[in-house]
């Protein structure tokens, strides 16, 4: 929500907040799950009146932002458990959109890895862009990933900056995908 100068100490510049900087646009507010209860009334009192008040600030602000919230958590069961609050679930979840995790979408993994290779030559100039031989490339589509599409993401950047050539070999994957299931080969 941003602050005031000299609203607590340290605070030697007026700071905006995010709700101030998206303005007309939209703000994306990741792991809402994880956000403590006494911050969920303070987005659910943004959400509802469009208001806001910067810490040490004595006026209100108005904010036009659009909100995308994304979470891993079963939101239902946290409002059951009582660790989310169901007003504000009801108006987050204004549109609904469930992505699976990528175990259960495999048929994604191949041009999500083009993706990533190629986001990551542009993060790293002067790196080549690789292919990835198809044994490798089954290996990924055959792994679980646990920590989705961000474990994807730091492996195939991992593998590129360390085995820097024009193709990525299985043997250039991390051990526990490279070895992933092959007790039952």
């Amino acid at each position: 929500f941003g602050h005031k100068r000299g609203a607590f100490t340290g605070a030697s510049a007026d700071r905006e907040g995010l709700f101030e900087l998206a303005s007309a646009g939209t703000l994306f507010l990741d792991e809402i799950g994880e956000l403590p209860l006494a911050c969920q009334a303070k987005l659910l009192r943004v959400l509802d009146s469009g208001e806001f008040r910067p810490l040490g600030a004595s006026a209100v602000r108005r904010t036009g932002a659009r909100v995308i919230a994304a979470t891993h958590r079963d939101l239902e069961a946290l409002v059951a458990a009582g660790r989310f609050r169901h007003d504000l679930l009801y108006r987050l979840d204004v549109v609904h959109i469930a992505v699976p995790p990528l175990r259960e979408r495999r048929e994604d993994i191949p041009l999500l890895v083009e993706h990533l290779l190629h986001q990551a030559v542009r993060r790293h100039p002067g790196t080549p862009a690789p292919r990835v031989e198809p044994q490798a490339l089954q290996r990924l589509i055959d792994y679980a990933w646990p920590g989705n599409v961000r474990e994807l993401r730091n492996v195939v950047e991992r593998v590129m900056i360390l085995e820097s050539r024009d193709l990525l070999h299985l043997e250039d994957l991390p051990p526990e995908i490279r070895e992933y299931g092959s007790a039952e080969r």
